[in-house]
């Protein structure tokens, strides 16, 4: 007869939320005792951590269990640091949102200091991509040329027509419009043409013999 046995461990901390975030002098980050939506219910028991540095601001929910400490530069250094902690590490939620808090405070000081890119490649006959005005103009061989607005808060510039060149301080946002370019036209494996992000690759296949 099987025996299931059920571990009488500890649970395991969080190795990514235990790591400090450290920041130069150049960043500033402050925890606001405010909520960080006055408007969305979602936000209402969360207050809002703010970043500022070279590049610009961001601001991030904070949960109501998670405490920070924010540390001096130790002698003979100039980093500062901030330590994530939470309430309970035992419970399931909390344990969760330790690391992805870490993470995410973390992409803000890289955001306002160093900022992310996303590059995209058009491959194909006629492929090419032009900035008008406010909104990138793409042709992916379709009977009509593609409009999409730039959101607020996103540098989009086209260095060459098959290259689009994306830039911010938000990490999420900066993939989230890459992605919504690059599907007017997914990569295919056949004749491996389409709107590739970075180094993108896909195995080409072979078409189907007769």
């Amino acid at each position: 007869m099987f025996v299931r046995r059920f571990s009488t461990t500890r649970h395991a901390l969080s190795h990514i939320g235990s790591a400090p975030v450290k920041y130069t002098n150049d960043v500033k980050i402050e925890h606001l005792q405010k909520q960080f939506s006055q408007t969305d219910s979602r936000f209402f028991n969360k207050t809002t951590l703010k970043v500022t540095g070279p590049l610009g601001e961001r601001l991030m929910p904070i949960e109501p269990f998670v405490k920070l400490q924010f540390k001096q530069p130790k002698p003979n250094s100039s980093e500062y640091e901030v330590q994530v902690e939470v309430q309970d590490s035992t419970e399931k939620k909390q344990r969760q949102m330790w690391g992805t808090t870490r993470a995410l405070i973390n992409n803000c000081v890289v955001g306002v200091t160093e900022g992310y890119t996303a590059t995209l490649r058009f491959v194909g006959v006629g492929y090419r991509a032009a900035i008008e005005g406010n909104r990138l103009m793409m042709r992916l061989g379709y009977s009509h040329p593609i409009y999409m607005e730039i959101p607020q808060g996103l540098n989009v510039s086209v260095p060459a027509p098959t290259r689009v060149l994306i830039s911010g301080i938000d990490l999420q946002q900066v993939k989230l419009f890459a992605a919504k370019i690059r599907e007017w036209k997914k990569p295919e494996p056949y004749n491996q043409k389409g709107i590739f992000i970075n180094d993108e690759t896909i195995r080409k296949k072979d078409g189907k013999k007769k």
